[in-house]
């Protein structure tokens, strides 16, 4: 099980505000879910069973979540009768800028808070980023590639839809206008005895190498590899950008840049002399070179558009004749998290591409396709009580009763769940103990 670094339990200010660890997490500004989090602690909500669902199904969504790739794009449900709450695991490369947003109806006199998560090597989260108060929407530079994990929760008591996108594009400026890249980071060099540290940028002679983003330059010279190079230390960053095979300089050291500054011209000086002229464009961190290519790959993939109807969305359907796989996420290629029985009941609580993420009974989520549900309209079939039954709330014979069924009155059977069978009568609907 994973540790949760901020386990909002909603029983201080402490608590709620322990969303970083380090010894300044205590100080710094609550997020909106904690914020909102501390409001409910004040009105003596977290002693109540809706309080208490509110908090547990924040910290268990994160110990729970789905999975999905990037980029992503989802239209969801929450019920105002449950306390529910989301959580979308995914992995982001370091240099990578998120661009997260949620359009949310109805669009005013509600909150829907997203929070940005991110996980460490033994489970734990901590909390990275989240939404403004006054917005659905926020940017977030990977500084480390790890598994991230978003969270999506509404206030209590509130209905809402939402469509949620993820997107990742370049956290720095593409640093030859019109150039292609032609060799990446990791092919080999010189018959194998290392590896490229960069990615070639291939452009005609003298074309502008440019600033990709603002900063200062920290050194100007030549090596006999690089030939003439430049290199640039990003304002706020703790890394160097690694500009080589120059053909001539236009910043000196020390200059300070803005991004799109012309910082020399491309050349093929040092080991490229007599190849294609190109930059030779590398990052360089603390630990040694990283990969470039995701802060500036110039191609922004978009996601899948979603192509099941939306009017199932909210819905309670059920599951086709066939026994079916609930999945992690969003198609064949994850993981397994269970089989459904034939004419299992679930809810449509999300719509992704082709996939349906479905809300069981018994509180578990995941992906189903589209084609694996029927509606309810048409009962499986009509069935005579030999005796009276007891009509449930939920398939739990500790659940509240709604009424009585008299023994030789009819029902329609119109779903079931493990040894239940969720049916409608005359005047309601609910469940009953399968007959043996």
């Amino acid at each position: 099980m994973k540790a949760i670094v901020a386990p909002l339990v909603l029983i201080s200010l402490f608590l709620a505000g322990c969303g970083t660890s380090g010894p300044g997490a205590l100080f710094r500004k609550l997020s909106p879910h904690e914020q909102y989090a501390q409001t409910l602690n004040n009105a003596g909500l977290q002693h109540t069973a809706l309080g208490k669902a509110w908090a547990m199904a924040a910290e268990s969504s994160l110990r729970r979540p789905l999975s999905i790739k990037i980029p992503f794009k989802e239209s969801g449900y929450f019920p105002a009768e449950d306390a529910r709450a989301t959580a979308y695991r995914f992995r982001a490369q370091r240099g990578e800028k998120l661009s997260i947003s949620l359009e949310k109806r109805p669009t005013t006199e509600y909150h829907l808070y997203a929070d940005l998560w991110k996980e460490g090597e033994q489970g734990e989260t901590r909390l990275e980023a989240s939404a403004d108060t006054g917005s659905s929407s926020f940017d977030y530079t990977v500084r480390e590639e790890a598994f991230y994990i978003l969270r999506v929760q509404p206030e209590l008591l509130r209905s809402c839809e939402y469509t949620l996108t993820i997107l990742s594009g370049p956290s720095l400026a593409f640093p030859v206008k019109g150039g292609k890249i032609l060799s990446f980071w990791g092919a080999e060099r010189d018959q194998g005895s290392r590896s490229h540290e960069g990615i070639d940028i291939f452009a005609a002679r003298r074309t502008p190498a440019l600033a990709a983003a603002d900063g200062v330059i920290t050194r100007v010279g030549e090596n006999t590899l690089g030939g003439k190079v430049i290199f640039m230390r990003p304002k706020n960053e703790s890394y160097n950008l690694y500009y080589a095979h120059l053909d001539e300089f236009s910043k000196a050291e020390g200059s300070s840049v803005l991004e799109g500054d012309t910082l020399g011209l491309v050349g093929n000086t040092g080991n490229a002399r007599g190849g294609s002229p190109h930059l030779h464009f590398g990052i360089y961190a603390r630990n040694g070179a990283v990969d470039p290519l995701p802060f500036v790959n110039p191609e922004r993939k978009m996601p899948a558009e979603i192509r099941a109807n939306q009017q199932y969305l909210q819905q309670r359907m059920r599951s086709s004749a066939k026994t079916q796989v609930l999945r992690t996420g969003p198609g064949l290629n994850f993981p397994p998290v269970k089989t459904i029985a034939p004419g299992t009941l679930a809810q449509v609580t999300g719509i992704s591409a082709s996939y349906f993420r479905i809300y069981l009974p018994d509180g578990e989520q995941g992906y189903i396709a589209k084609e694996a549900l029927q509606t309810l309209g048409k009962p499986t079939r009509s069935l005579t009580l030999a005796v009276a039954k007891e009509l449930y709330d939920t398939p739990d014979v500790l659940a509240a009763r709604k009424q009585l069924l008299p023994a030789a009155s009819t029902v329609d059977i119109l779903a079931n769940f493990e040894n239940y069978q969720y049916v409608r009568s005359r005047t309601t609907t609910g469940w009953i103990v399968k007959e043996l």
